[in-house]
C-alpha cells in the first residue's frame, strides 16, 4: 500500500474544508486545513510539508493568487503539486494560476466532491511521472 499523500487545503469556507477533509481522508489522504491563506502561511512556516495544496482563489485579506506568490517568494511547500480549486473559471485565472506554479485548475461549481478527488488524483499521478 502506497504512503498517504499529504494535502493541505487552504479555503475560507469552514463547510467545505471540513466536507473536503472528510472526503480526502476516506480516499487514503493525511488531510490538513487552513481557513484561509493566513493561516495555511502559519502552517508552511511552522514546517509542514505537503505533498499536496488545493487552493481556493477568492478570499478575504489575500487571494489564492497572492498565496502562491508569497510561497515562491518565500520558498515554501517548493515541491507540492498545487491545485485551484476555485468558483472562477475564466482562462486569464487559469493562465495565472498557472504562470504561479498550479498543476490544475478544477472549478467548484461544475465539479462533484467525488470529480474533484478524481481530478486531484489525476494531477497527482500526470505530475509525478
Amino acid at each position: 500500500m502506497e504512503p498517504k499523500k499529504k494535502i493541505l487545503i487552504v479555503d475560507d469556507d469552514s463547510f467545505l474544508l471540513d466536507m473536503y477533509m472528510l472526503k480526502f481522508s476516506q480516499s487514503n489522504f493525511e488531510v490538513i486545513t487552513a481557513l484561509g491563506p493566513q493561516q495555511a502561511l502559519e502552517k508552511l512556516h511552522s514546517g509542514i510539508v505537503p505533498d499536496v495544496m488545493l487552493l481556493d482563489i477568492v478570499m478575504p485579506v489575500m487571494d489564492g493568487f497572492e498565496l502562491m506568490e508569497k510561497m515562491k517568494e518565500e520558498n515554501l511547500a517548493t515541491n507540492a503539486v498545487r491545485i485551484v480549486l476555485s468558483n472562477r473559471g475564466q482562462p486569464s485565472d487559469i493562465a495565472r494560476a498557472e504562470s504561479l506554479g498550479a498543476s490544475g485548475y478544477i472549478v467548484k461549481a461544475s465539479s462533484t466532491p467525488a470529480e474533484v478527488i478524481e481530478k486531484v488524483k489525476s494531477i497527482i499521478t500526470s505530475h509525478t511521472k
